[in-house]
């Protein structure tokens, strides 16, 4: 689609108001709200906007910036209403020189995109993100109720989550999303909606998209949708497991598969799991960004922790689905660590830098730990297969990224200064405040 195309399906779809979407360096989504009839003018000339308060940007000298609209990324939003209709579009942040600014997450990705489509490659990922829906007006807005009581893939015919769950997926569906299932997951109100795995730059603006529309109809129903990794103590978090494979574009052909290997990988497979392994503990800083990512990060949950592969095993952090005869293009490697409070722009990007090293390298990944249970294994028998331990926290993780001049190279000096500026931030604010744990253990024992 481009600008005139644009121009004629909003006038087909009597929108009324454009939304011009980016994201912050954290990765949540900010929005300059329009008119239509300022569509054209627009598109030929951008949108200026004060970048001074925005979290990663500018410094108040040189605040102003300019988006320039996505037209391949419109699509309507479902919850607004016929007489005010609106819709959205992504668009890309350019300086008041004209270059692409330095700290657009978006152009990021973009730049890494660019050097592997010199190659003639595709880094397709497929998503996983799930998520809790919490109870409104019933939930004290301190500890969190789950709104429903079913497991993992519970059935019921009617009840709140299928009726919520079906909304979402038909509003998802309407704004372009390839939704393939959704179901409800481990723990209580959990829920997990994939879409089809798309191009990476793609699928980050799905991921974005999915957040915010499941946020909008949850509270169409009196509920709190999270995506917090931990929100709640003692149950299963919430993870964003991300499946990868790099296609060729010229012939489709995925570029993962050998029929040769017992696995069904290829060497460029193997290397490329082998980068993202040795930088496992500098791209958790990145796909696992929050104070409590690492509450999900824990032994016992299903979530992974430390750093190893293998053929279905999913205690393993980088895991290869099985292989189902004559479906090559579906060979894929799943890192199951990332979560959903991450910017899906820097995420990606950071993974496909750490894997490209490992290709441009001739990386091999250790022994693949196809019949081991990690979560068994003590410190000494993992020592001895060489296995070892993602971050336990974000001030160790950000320490590791800091060290790390692939994942920054990717980044580019400007996102990786405020990232981890605010990241720091972030950590300091947490461990200077007191905890109802603390309260409870050390008010009279101490």
């Amino acid at each position: 689609m481009d600008g005139k195309d644009l121009l004629k399906r909003v006038k087909e779809d009597n929108v009324k108001f454009l939304s011009l979407q980016f994201t912050d360096v954290l990765g949540a989504v900010k929005s300059v709200d329009m008119p239509i009839h300022r569509l054209e003018d627009v598109l030929n000339d951008g949108a200026w906007f004060d970048g001074s308060s925005v979290e990663g940007f500018a410094r108040i000298q040189e605040s102003d910036m300019r988006l320039k609209i996505d037209p391949e990324t419109y699509a309507v939003l479902p919850w607004s209403s016929p007489e005010s209709r609106r819709a959205r579009v992504f668009c890309d942040i350019f300086t008041p020189a004209g270059e692409p600014f330095e700290g657009d997450a978006r152009g990021a990705l973009k730049r890494i995109l660019a050097k592997i489509a010199e190659r003639g490659w595709q880094f397709n990922i497929g998503p996983e993100p799930e998520f809790f829906l919490f109870k409104g007006e019933n939930g004290n807005g301190v500890h969190p109720v789950p709104h429903d009581t079913g497991g993992y893939f519970d059935f019921s015919s009617f009840d709140e989550a299928v009726v919520v769950r079906t909304a979402l997926m038909n509003a998802l569906d309407a704004m372009g999303l390839d939704v393939e299932v959704g179901h409800h997951e481990v723990a209580l109100g959990q829920h997990e909606i994939d879409f089809r795995f798309a191009d990476a730059l793609k699928a980050a603006d799905n991921v974005l998209t999915l957040k915010y529309t499941v946020k909008a109809i949850a509270a169409q129903h009196g509920l709190i949708a999270s995506f917090m990794p931990k929100p709640v103590f003692g149950i299963n978090g919430s993870g964003m497991h991300c499946h990868q494979s790099l296609f060729d574009v010229k012939n489709g052909k995925n570029l993962f598969f050998d029929a040769k290997d017992e696995a069904r990988l290829s060497p460029l497979a193997y290397s490329f799991i082998a980068g993202q392994l040795e930088h496992a503990r500098a791209l958790a800083g990145v796909v696992a960004p929050t104070v409590n990512s690492y509450k999900r990060l824990v032994p016992g949950y299903e979530a992974p922790v430390y750093i190893g592969w293998a053929q279905q095993n999913r205690s393993a952090l980088i895991r290869i689905p099985r292989y189902t005869e004559g479906r090559d293009k579906s060979v894929r490697a799943e890192l199951r660590f990332p979560d959903p409070s991450c910017n899906p722009y820097l995420a990606f990007a950071a993974m496909l830098a750490a894997a490209l090293d490992g290709i441009e390298k001739n990386m091999k990944p250790p022994k693949a730990l196809n019949n081991v249970n990690l979560y068994h294994l003590d410190r000494e028998e993992r020592a001895k297969l060489g296995v070892t331990e993602l971050p336990g926290s974000l001030a160790e993780s950000l320490t590791e990224l800091s060290k790390d001049n692939v994942l920054k190279g990717a980044l580019g000096d400007y996102l990786t200064e405020a990232y981890l500026r605010a990241k720091w931030e972030e950590w300091d604010e947490f461990r200077l405040r007191v905890t109802d744990y603390e309260i409870q253990r050390y008010l009279e024992t101490a």
